[in-house]
C-alpha cells in the first residue's frame, strides 16, 4: 500500500492536466449531443466516476504488484479479444464490443494496458541492455498476438497504437541498430504487401484512397474528413461559440462525439481553445515521461513509456485524421472521445504512471 512518504512526490501537474481535458471532453461531447438528449453525456459521466475508482485503487497499490498479474491480465484481455471475435455482434462492421446491458465493452482498450505490463515484465526480467534475436522475437510475438485477434475484428485502429509501443520497448531494452534498421525496412517492404495482399478489408483501402484524394467521394468515404476540415476551418481563431457549430450541432459531422471530437473544438472554441488542448495534451506527456525518468527501476520505467508511447500514438492519429494528415483509423482521442472503456483503460494507465512518480524514493 502507499506509503507516506510516496505522497511528497504526489505529480499534481500529471492529475491538473488529466482533469483539464477529461472537462474538456465532456464539455465537447454535451455539444455533440445534446439535440439527441444527452444521454450519452450522461453515460460518460457515470464512466467517469468508475475511471476515478479505479484510478484511485491503482496508485494506491504498488506497480510491482500489478506487473506481478500482468501474465493472467494478458491471457484474459486475449481470451477476451477471442470470444468478441467469435460470438460478439457485429456492429459497424467491426465484432469489437460485449454488448452488456446498456453499455458496451471494448476489450481491445483493456489488452492494450495487460500487454504494456506483459512486455514491461518481460524486458525487466531480463536484467541488462542488449536484446538477443529470441528475445526480440518474444515480444513481437506478446505485441503480435493481440494485434492479430483485433485486426481480425475487423478493427485496424485499435491495433496502431501496439506498434508504437513495441517499437519504444525494443529500443529502450537496447536492441542494435542495425538489427533496428532492418527491421524497419522489413516493416517498410510490408506496407504493399499488406495493401495488395488482401490483409486490409476493402472499405479500409478506400479510407486510404479517400485520404489521398477526399473529393473522389464527397458523398460517401471522403464525406467525414471533409465535414471534419470544414468544421476546423471554420471556426478560426477563437471559433463559433460554444454550442454554436454548424457541423456538430447539426450531426454533418459523423462520430463527432468520438473520433472526431476535436473537430466540435475546434469549431466552437477555435484554434485557441484547440492549441490549449494540444498544450494540456503536451503537459501530460512530458509529465509521463518524467515519470519513467524518476522511476527507481526498470520496471517502471518501461510501464510509463509504455503508456507514453499508447497515448501518444493515439493522439497523434486521432488528430490527425481530424486534419486530413491521415487516414480515417476509428481511434479515439484520450480522455476526451467517448467511451466507457477508453476512459477507465486510460485511466489506469495514467494511475501506474503516478504510482511509478510516487514510488521513485521508497525502498
Amino acid at each position: 500500500m502507499l506509503q507516506r512518504r510516496a505522497l511528497g512526490t504526489f505529480d499534481w501537474v500529471l492529475v491538473a492536466a488529466m482533469a483539464v481535458a477529461t472537462g474538456l471532453g465532456l464539455l465537447m461531447l454535451y455539444s455533440a449531443t445534446r439535440l439527441s438528449g444527452g444521454g450519452l453525456f450522461q453515460r460518460q459521466v457515470m464512466w467517469l466516476a468508475v475511471a476515478a475508482v479505479v484510478f484511485v485503487i491503482t496508485v494506491a497499490v504498488d506497480y510491482r504488484f500489478w506487473a506481478g498479474l500482468a501474465v493472467p491480465a494478458y491471457a484474459l484481455c486475449c481470451g477476451l479479444l477471442l470470444l468478441v471475435l467469435i460470438s460478439a455482434r457485429a456492429i459497424s462492421g467491426s465484432r469489437s464490443w460485449f454488448e452488456l446491458g446498456f453499455f458496451n465493452l471494448q476489450p481491445a482498450e483493456a489488452a492494450k494496458l495487460a500487454t504494456i505490463l506483459m512486455l514491461a515484465r518481460y524486458v525487466e526480467e531480463k536484467k541488462g541492455f542488449g536484446l538477443s534475436s529470441r528475445s526480440l522475437m518474444m515480444l513481437v510475438g506478446i505485441v503480435g498476438l493481440p494485434v492479430f485477434l483485433i485486426a481480425a475484428q475487423p478493427d485496424l485502429g485499435s491495433s496502431l497504437p501496439f506498434l508504437p509501443l513495441l517499437f519504444v520497448v525494443v529500443v529502450l531494452s537496447g536492441i542494435r541498430w542495425k538489427l533496428l534498421m532492418i527491421l524497419g525496412l522489413v516493416a517498410a517492404l510490408m506496407i504493399p504487401m499488406v495493401y495488395f495482399g488482401g490483409v486490409l478489408k476493402p472499405y479500409q483501402k478506400e479510407r486510404v484512397l479517400t485520404f489521398l484524394d477526399p473529393l473522389s467521394d464527397p458523398q460517401g468515404a471522403g464525406w467525414q474528413v471533409l465535414q471534419s476540415r470544414i468544421a476546423v476551418g471554420s471556426g478560426g481563431l477563437w471559433g463559433r461559440g460554444l454550442l454554436q457549430g454548424s457541423q456538430g450541432q447539426l450531426e454533418f459531422l459523423p462520430e463527432s462525439h468520438t473520433d472526431f471530437i476535436m473537430s466540435v473544438m475546434a469549431e466552437e472554441i477555435g484554434f485557441a481553445g484547440a492549441a490549449c488542448a494540444l498544450i494540456v495534451y503536451f503537459v501530460l506527456f512530458s509529465r509521463i515521461v518524467a515519470a519513467a525518468r524518476s522511476a527507481r527501476d526498470r520496471l517502471g520505467a518501461y510501464i510509463a513509456m509504455g503508456v507514453a508511447a499508447v497515448l501518444c500514438s493515439q493522439a497523434i492519429l486521432n488528430i490527425g485524421v481530424i486534419l486530413g494528415l491521415m487516414p480515417t483509423t476509428g481511434v479515439p482521442l484520450p480522455l476526451m472521445s467517448y467511451g466507457g472503456s477508453s476512459l477507465v483503460t486510460t485511466y489506469a494507465a495514467l494511475g501506474l504512471v503516478l504510482n511509478v512518480r510516487m514510488r521513485c524514493l521508497v525502498n
